[in-house]
């Protein structure tokens, strides 16, 4: 039974109850004095309390989706032995697996869209990672058979999973919905978690000896899904957003590649790259590189490119406000910047599900198919 499935979550619930009712039913009986009495209570309550936070914790996962799996819970990665075969005619994505939408008329493509999980290989950075792909019902119609597709890259946040960004935060049925109701052109969602060399948060930097990080997100992973998909090539066609880790590593990635990327969202995004025992030494003592991940700093000291760029924050439950109005005040033409910032919203996915709907029609109106 997966970590986030019902018959774990009820099975925990109602263990919890049954014990909690079996220390009142017990408690007279252990009352007594004497070592196993003292023994009896101590285990029974220890029991009783640890099945009654492991409840809480599986209720809390499935609805935030912190863990997607057992294996990710105890920090282990199934999809790292996946073996991608470069041989001359290969593919830089392999399709591993399809899902539908939950829509009416989902299971239908060309009525719902189709989400495929992915495999991709990054041939100038060497990172391969598992990554889903939301294709919109129109690039399934005969009339848009000789149609390219806008694409914007999704990221969650650290340490995530990319099955948060179809459970939990929904951007491919919101995505779905915006497009419907015609507030939103169809666009591609190439969805995935920043930690594509896990367990390691690389901040999306090119780490001197290590992971390239940037190079992935920044060159292979557009590359590959044009060359797969009919997306173009040039920066209108391409955007990029996230939450959080996801969030700076969009803003980041759209700052300093605004000849690939036209527009980067980033939703409650900080602004300058962690520096903690999850990322080690990103920079190996390059003052330069450190500066460069400053995103403040380099709106100062950078080039400026012609990109749009939209941030998130709330006036209260957010840390990132002081952060995100500085952005604002630093972003200068051509570039161009947006904002929603909420009365109040923590930093979860219910604050997330708020600001993502607007942020997908926002990310649709600057990017072009063509």
């Amino acid at each position: 039974m997966g970590l986030t499935s019902d018959k774990v979550l009820v099975s925990a619930v109602v263990l919890a109850v049954v014990l909690f009712l079996a220390t009142v039913w017990l408690w007279p009986r252990l009352a007594r004095r004497g070592w196993r009495a003292v023994v009896g209570r101590v285990g029974l309550l220890l029991v009783t309390q640890v099945t009654l936070f492991a409840a809480v914790g599986l209720a809390a996962n499935r609805s935030f989706l912190f863990y997607g799996s057992w294996a990710d819970l105890l920090g282990q990665e199934q999809d790292m032995g996946v073996v991608v075969d470069h041989a001359a005619g290969s593919k830089d994505v392999r399709v591993v697996g399809t899902q539908a939408l939950d829509v009416p008329g989902g299971g239908r493509p060309s009525v719902g869209g189709q989400i495929q999980k992915v495999v991709v290989a990054g041939d100038r950075s060497g990172i391969v990672s598992p990554a889903y792909v939301y294709l919109p019902p129109e690039y399934f119609q005969p009339r848009y058979a000789k149609r390219t597709f806008p694409a914007s890259v999704v990221l969650t946040g650290y340490p995530g999973t990319a099955e948060n960004l179809i459970k939990g935060l929904r951007y491919p049925k919101s995505a779905f919905l915006e497009a419907k109701a015609g507030r939103m052109q169809p666009m591609i969602l190439v969805m995935l978690r920043p930690t594509v060399a896990p367990p390691r948060d690389t901040e999306c930097v090119d780490i001197p000896g290590g992971p390239q990080t940037e190079t992935f997100f920044a060159e292979d992973l557009p590359r590959a899904v044009s060359e797969t998909y009919r997306v173009g090539t040039k920066p209108r066609n391409w955007g990029f957003m996230g939450n959080s880790t996801g969030g700076y590593c969009a803003l980041k990635i759209a700052l300093h590649h605004p000849d690939r990327f036209a527009a980067g969202a980033g939703f409650s995004a900080y602004y300058r790259a962690a520096e903690d025992v999850t990322t080690g030494d990103l920079f190996h003592g390059d003052d330069a590189l450190r500066k460069r991940g400053d995103l403040l700093w380099s709106l100062d000291h950078g080039r400026r490119g012609n990109t749009s760029f939209l941030v998130t924050s709330s006036k209260k439950g957010e840390s990132n406000l002081k952060g995100t109005r500085e952005f604002i005040k630093k972003v200068k033409a051509p570039a161009r910047v947006s904002s929603i910032v909420l009365e109040s919203g923590g930093h979860n996915f219910n604050t997330w599900n708020r600001e993502i709907p607007p942020g997908l029609v926002w990310m649709g109106g600057k990017l072009s198919a063509n």
